[in-house]
């Protein structure tokens, strides 16, 4: 059946709060968020901090040199060289250097004194200064030197500054960003594993309310999806055949059981009419038969529902295929000399299947009864063969009987059918049913063939390897 062409409100789009894909998806995006901004701070230490860690070098080199100079050539001759400093036309619009007095009086510099204490000589630090009479923040080195002056090493940070804001706002819009393509990315996904788990719900539910046919729609993508809804489709396919071979076998069975119950009781009925006492307990003799009859027609449906059910696997051994069939013949080697049929066995030694022992001699016995039914009435012959191959084990049972008609092949697998040529022997058309549930218990393939004369029935099961077959 085709895909609805719109799904049921409830099954389209469960809520953000209670779908575990959102979360999922959300968490995910945050994670990758996550990383981006402790790969954002490395970036940021790696760039900005580093251009820090140069300037600070650069001041503290800087500053050991001027120190150096007054004990060496006198405090004119540090006055001349940061003269020169600011005069040189380096860095002249960064550049900070001031040399003061302990009372705030400027020797030479481009920044007016500021309040500062003892502490922060010979540290580093970001200081709000007044340069060339304007207001600035700067990277300042204050020292104090041993005749009580303070000498300023420093740098104004206007570009480091924006730097740092130009990198702070990048990393803030791609955080933003970022951001942003989580919450959609998981709002998507949300959207889109809802919307595949909103047809597998879909389906359940019209398979609930009856809708057995109804199935999946396949999609054209190869993905986890795709091959789950191929198996749910064909689990509802196992489904709907058993579903119909239940329904089959109850309208079978109503009809089946209505005549032979029917004729019990008018048997017994006219017995008791006609008042004679000796047709009694022949009468009582034939229901005996006839509920005989009903009970082995209940336990072909109960091997049969055995079988299709798939409970049996559990007890599946390594059987050796010719010790089967060498089993069957012996078996029935009696009847086929008091028949006056020739029975005649070859095997290939070796072959082994995995399987369930009493259900493979079940299903031969019903192929040899089938055979002994329908062999010729003169020179009847039956043939029991096992070939082995690399893959496969082939049983194939053969009779010289009339065989069925290519038409009729099919149905004769189907329960309670039986064809025109077989009507007025007695059988209640499950045997070939119940083999066919076997071999397909055991995962093998069922053939009916022309003998020329007779019937084929060829039963492909598939090998046990001899590394298991020894176990």
């Amino acid at each position: 059946m085709d895909a609805p062409s719109s799904l049921p409100a409830p099954y389209r789009i469960a809520s953000l709060r209670d779908s575990l894909a959102f979360r999922l998806a959300l968490l995910y995006g945050l994670a990758v968020v996550l990383v981006m901004l402790v790969v954002s701070v490395i970036f940021y230490v790696g760039t900005v901090g580093v251009l820090s860690r140069g300037i600070d070098e650069q001041l503290t080199t800087l500053s050991a040199r001027l120190v150096e100079l007054p004990d060496r050539q006198g405090e004119a001759a540090l006055i001349a060289e940061i003269g020169r400093l600011l005069n040189d036309g380096l860095a002249s619009d960064t550049e900070i250097y001031l040399l003061a007095r302990s009372d705030g009086t400027t020797l030479v510099g481009n920044i007016a004194p500021w309040a500062w204490t003892d502490t922060l000589s010979g540290r580093l630090s970001d200081q709000a200064v007044l340069r060339l009479g304007r207001p600035s923040t700067a990277r300042v080195l204050p020292v104090k030197l041993p005749d009580g002056d303070v000498l300023v090493v420093g740098r104004d940070m206007p570009d480091q500054q924006d730097i740092r804001r130009l990198v702070a706002r990048a990393l803030a819009t791609s955080f933003t960003i970022a951001m942003v393509m989580a919450i959609g990315g998981a709002l998507l996904f949300h959207r889109r594993i809802n919307h595949r788990l909103a047809l597998i719900r879909d389906t359940t539910r019209r398979i609930e309310s009856g809708q057995l046919d109804w199935r999946i729609p396949p999609s054209r993508a190869d993905d986890e999806f795709s091959r789950l809804n191929l198996d749910i489709n064909r689990m509802l396919d196992r489904i709907q055949n058993l579903m119909d071979g239940v329904r089959h076998i109850s309208n079978a069975i109503a009809h089946d059981l209505r005549t032979p119950l029917a004729r019990l009781r008018a048997r017994i009925e006219q017995a008791l009419r006609s008042g004679d006492a000796a047709a009694l307990p022949q009468a009582a003799q034939d229901t005996i038969t006839g509920i005989d009859q009903l009970i082995l027609l209940f336990e072909r449906l109960l091997q049969i529902a055995e079988a299709e059910s798939g409970t049996r696997r559990q007890s599946f051994t390594a059987i050796a295929a010719d010790d089967l069939v060498t089993t069957i013949a012996e078996l029935y080697d009696a009847s086929a000399e008091e028949k006056s049929v020739t029975l005649t066995v070859q095997c290939d030694d070796g072959a082994t299947v995995h399987g369930d022992r009493a259900l493979l001699l079940a299903m031969l016995v019903n192929l040899v009864e089938n055979a002994f039914k329908y062999a010729a009435v003169d020179q009847s012959c039956i043939r029991l063969k096992v070939r082995g191959t690399e893959q496969q084990v082939e049983i194939i049972v053969e009779d010289n009987g009339p065989g069925i008609p290519l038409g009729d092949r099919a149905r004769v697998l189907e329960r309670f059918y039986r064809g025109d040529h077989s009507r007025s022997l007695p059988g209640n058309g499950l045997g070939l049913s119940l083999v066919a549930a076997i071999v397909d218990l055991h995962g093998g393939h069922l053939s009916l063939e022309d003998a020329e004369p007779g019937l084929r029935v060829r039963i492909s099961l598939p090998r046990l390897p001899a590394n298991l077959s020894n176990r």
